[in-house]
């Protein structure tokens, strides 16, 4: 049996330099100037990982990493390369320096998000699961997403209605 292009060492190596930077987000238009200033390198998608996903996330100073959310069904966690972030959650704030990581277990209802209040860019790994089902439940927005079986999210208002 041959070898796909896949099952070669070179397939299996990612170099972050070569992984086009993602700027978007599925947010709905009143939610996206949140994430304005932060990019995201697939380093997961670039070595066909489908159980869990890893990042490389740049903040620019002032940007945020997501709306404060948790998740009902997917872990996440998030080690801190470069720079200075703030963790913000429901329950307070903390500075997180290079070597710091954080975890946020899934169905733990604590809305969580970075922000970096520095002067210089910030650089994390975030790592999560890729649970199909999962719903985000957002702290401070009239919003909800559900993982479709597919990969892509869907977007609600809390009360089921479609965005």
């Amino acid at each position: 049996m041959g070898k796909s292009n896949r099952d070669t060492l070179d397939a299996m190596i990612v170099d972050p330099a070569k992984v086009s930077a993602d700027t978007g987000t599925g947010y709905p238009t009143p939610y996206r100037h949140v994430v304005a200033g932060r990019e995201r390198r697939a380093l997961g998608d670039a070595v066909d990982l489908t159980i869990f996903g890893v990042n490389l996330t740049r903040l620019a100073p002032g940007a945020a990493s997501a709306l404060r959310h948790w998740h009902d069904r997917q872990d996440e966690f998030v080690y801190v390369l470069e720079g200075e972030l703030t963790l913000v959650t429901d329950v307070g704030e903390q500075v997180l320096r290079p070597g710091m990581g954080v975890g946020f277990p899934a169905g733990r209802p604590i809305g969580h998000h970075l922000v970096n209040r520095s002067s210089a860019p910030a650089v994390y790994l975030e790592i999560g699961d890729r649970t199909r089902g999962d719903q985000t439940h957002y702290s401070e927005a009239d919003l909800v997403a559900r993982m479709n079986d597919d990969g892509t999210d869907t977007f609600t208002h809390k009360d089921g209605t479609p965005w």
